[in-house]
């Protein structure tokens, strides 16, 4: 006689799986690594390849012979999180800057936890503010190496336009100042390469990976256009308040990491809320969050502090917006 087996709810299941998810994310962010590559050339497949090697292996070290738990590493979850990380940072790091980053990312934000679907914070984000925090020097080099696929044989310093602007309204300077002394165009902030972190190089790119992602409805847009609006309106309320002193939102929303945060940061299943007003509370925190940062804090960007600060939130909005039990009747109003 068959035994029966009773285990709580829900008891439906649907065709996705933690490694299909996962797998579309890596290919998402595929264009930007792509970009990066041409760019950057072996500075930035250096960063990934020991990224995602670094976060394997840490992984499946803690998991076979520390916790004694299954390993899970062939989810894709813990190489996806080496990759972000690399994408988050500046393209001139060296390697064990990445390998300090990744023990950080898994070690402690991930598998202190309980591992993937218990950590409360967004662990490449974790590894990358730690290393902003202890090295912050080399995280603000924003050194652009040489290309194999462009002419030059020595590095440019290239500092992102953020930091550009936070200095010069510092000096004294005008948002016009700045532009004219520096050059800015928002033509080569979308097609070109400037100043920042590796996966900033192509804003198209990054599109390209959200339309994806839309496309195979890995995620939905709620959290992303949320976070892209909040910006857009909260940053154009001080631009017209002083437009000599504070950039206009389109510059925000060119410059920066605010597209990498919102399609891939801040869109992480277990970090990010459940419902969908949950969700949009969440982005305009995180937007708010970013344009005070960048307006009145000590670091030109603030994105990645404003996905963690909100990420602390989501235990608070998911038991406050509760999504509608199955076979309940929602009443319109």
């Amino acid at each position: 006689m068959k035994k029966l087996l009773v285990s709580p709810a829900p008891h439906l299941h649907g065709k996705e799986s933690t490694r299909g998810l996962m797998r579309d994310v890596i290919i998402a962010l595929s264009p930007s690594l792509l970009v990066s590559i041409y760019f950057f050339g072996f500075s930035a497949i250096k960063l990934a390849f020991v990224g995602v090697i670094t976060c394997v292996l840490v992984e499946y070290v803690i998991q076979k012979y520390i916790t004694k738990s299954k390993v899970c590493v062939n989810d894709y979850s813990a190489a996806l999180t080496g990759l972000l990380l690399a994408l988050n940072l500046p393209p001139s790091s060296p390697w064990w800057i990445m390998l300090i980053g990744s023990i950080v990312a898994i070690g402690v934000a991930k598998m202190s936890f309980g591992g993937l679907g218990q950590n409360v914070f967004n662990p490449a984000l974790v590894g990358r503010v730690f290393l902003l925090v202890s090295f912050p020097v080399i995280m603000t080099d924003w050194s652009i190496p040489s290309s194999w696929f462009r002419a030059g044989a020595d590095a440019t310093t290239g500092a992102t336009p953020l930091a550009i602007v936070k200095e010069g309204l510092s000096n004294g300077l005008t948002m016009d100042q700045i532009f004219a002394e520096n050059n800015f165009s928002y033509l080569e902030m979308l097609f070109s390469k400037i100043g920042g972190s590796v996966g900033e190089v192509s804003i198209l790119a990054l599109l390209l990976g959200l339309a994806y992602l839309l496309i195979r409805k890995v995620i939905r847009p709620h959290i992303p256009v949320t976070i892209i609006a909040t910006v857009v309106v909260f940053s154009g309320i001080f631009w017209v308040l002083d437009p000599s002193h504070y950039p206009d939102p389109l510059f925000n929303l060119l410059t920066g990491g605010i597209l990498l945060g919102a399609i891939f940061m801040a869109t992480d299943y277990v970090t990010s809320p459940m419902s969908s007003r949950g969700m949009i509370i969440y982005g305009i925190g995180i937007g708010v969050i970013t344009v005070l940062i960048r307006n009145f804090g000590a670091y030109p960007e603030g994105i990645s502090f404003a996905i963690l600060i909100m990420n602390a939130t989501v235990p608070l909005l998911n038991n406050y917006f509760k999504p509608a039990k199955f076979g309940k009747e929602v009443k319109n109003g």
